[in-house]
């Protein structure tokens, strides 16, 4: 009888998203079992308010605090994976590809079972006393999370993404907003990789082309911060220019990941780049147009929500139209309203 089951998700916000179906899935099996989750400053807001999780362990990535003594923060995380060892987990799930930091965690908290991805090429883990070969078959990111629950007897097909935003935040976003029309449709123009983004100009002429054949609010969603921040660039500036350009659009400033989830979560149709806010969109249940760059289709698509993916050969996003974006978003509000 497995009593206390731990995750460990340490990075990005798309990837923590994509390992909410395994959550899920563990919790139908054990549903006496204390299910606990590590995850960082940075993308833990994604499993805050989720009923499948008893316990959220989180600690700090060091690059994303410059600001702090690094020794202090390495202490600090130490101190937190003591807790989880004081805790006595009996299984412990290293959810992403094998990475010797990943190995580590693992190995530290102490469970008595450590599951994880190893490479083909290595036969035995020191850290994982229960280790798979990574998949070679071509595989989406939510099924290879939920393969590593076979060791725990669950092998089925992974249900849909979950998240649940805040209700305040919820209010808060549309006391703000005070829509003009039942259409509401969120640009989010941010992508962590710059083969992966779209220039403020093409945003601005895809915007004008809906707003003259829709009857539609358009809201506005960025990663915050100065795009000259070395650690965590943001696009402050490039949110700047279009609203000067386009003062019809509605600029909502986010600056925390729950207030991201929450304006998601009142939108009808979200047109972004691949990243965390369009697996969030995903979770959220939305209809999403997405513009590519260099991304896998097979692992990162959209999971369980109609979508369109534009990606062309090039592997750039910028390569593609505001015309092309705009025939999705016409073909995608079609599809829903049939």
């Amino acid at each position: 009888m497995l009593n206390k089951i731990l995750f460990i998700r340490r990075d990005n916000i798309g990837d923590l998203v994509c390992t909410t179906p395994a959550i899920h899935a563990v919790r139908k099996k054990y549903p006496h079992a204390k299910i606990g989750i590590l995850v960082n400053t940075y993308n833990a807001d994604v499993v805050k308010n989720n009923p499948d999780i008893d316990e959220i362990y989180i600690y700090e990535k060091a690059k994303h605090v410059p600001e702090k003594n690094k020794i202090l923060v390495w202490m600090n995380n130490l101190r937190l994976l003591m807790k989880i060892r004081k805790d006595k987990y009996d299984v412990a799930i290293a959810c992403g590809s094998y990475s010797p930091r990943l190995a580590r965690y693992a190995y530290m908290t102490g469970a008595t079972v450590r599951i994880g991805y190893i490479p083909k090429d290595i036969e035995k883990s020191t850290s994982y006393n229960m280790a798979l070969q990574e998949p070679e078959q071509p595989m989406h990111e939510v099924e290879r999370v939920f393969r590593l629950l076979l060791p725990l007897g669950i092998d089925e097909i992974p249900n849909k993404l979950k998240i649940f935003p805040s209700q305040s935040e919820i209010k808060r976003v549309k006391e703000f907003l005070k829509r003009k029309n039942k259409l509401l449709i969120a640009f989010h123009i941010s992508s962590r990789k710059p083969e992966n983004r779209w220039s403020a100009e093409k945003f601005i002429n895809l915007a004008k082309l809906v707003l003259a054949h829709n009857n539609a609010d358009i809201m506005l969603l960025w990663s915050p911060g100065s795009e000259k921040n070395p650690y965590h660039p943001g696009d402050d500036e490039k949110a700047e220019f279009i609203i000067k350009s386009l003062p019809q659009i509605i600029p909502y400033k986010t600056n925390h990941l729950r207030e991201l989830i929450a304006a998601l979560s009142v939108a009808n149709v979200v047109v972004c780049l691949d990243g965390g806010a369009m697996h969030i969109a995903a979770a959220l249940g939305k209809p999403i147009v997405t513009v590519w760059g260099s991304t896998e289709q097979q692992r990162w698509k959209p999971w369980g929500v109609k979508h369109i993916i534009l990606q062309e050969q090039t592997k750039k996003a910028e390569n593609i139209t505001s015309d092309q974006v705009f025939e999705a978003v016409q073909t995608l509000l079609k599809e829903i309203s049939s």
